[in-house]
């Protein structure tokens, strides 16, 4: 069996949350190794003036535990 591990990352868009997501996941593979999948949590923005600024995705990373040897 195999232990899951996982976290909480925000990612930030000027463009989309889908953009947004990616970023998240871009950033979290950068120190996290084999992620597995993600799920959109929570989806905000920054609104100024009555337009969206910036958008923002909460993404948990899902990724396996590996043994140390």
């Amino acid at each position: 069996m195999t232990a899951v591990k996982i976290v909480k990352v925000l990612g930030t868009s000027t463009e989309s949350w889908e953009d947004a997501a990616h970023e998240a996941v871009a950033q979290a593979s950068e120190t996290i190794e084999d992620i597995h999948g993600v799920e959109v949590e929570d989806w905000t923005a920054n609104v100024e003036d009555g337009r969206i600024t910036e958008y923002k995705t909460t993404v948990e990373v899902a990724f396996p535990v590996h043994q140390q040897a």
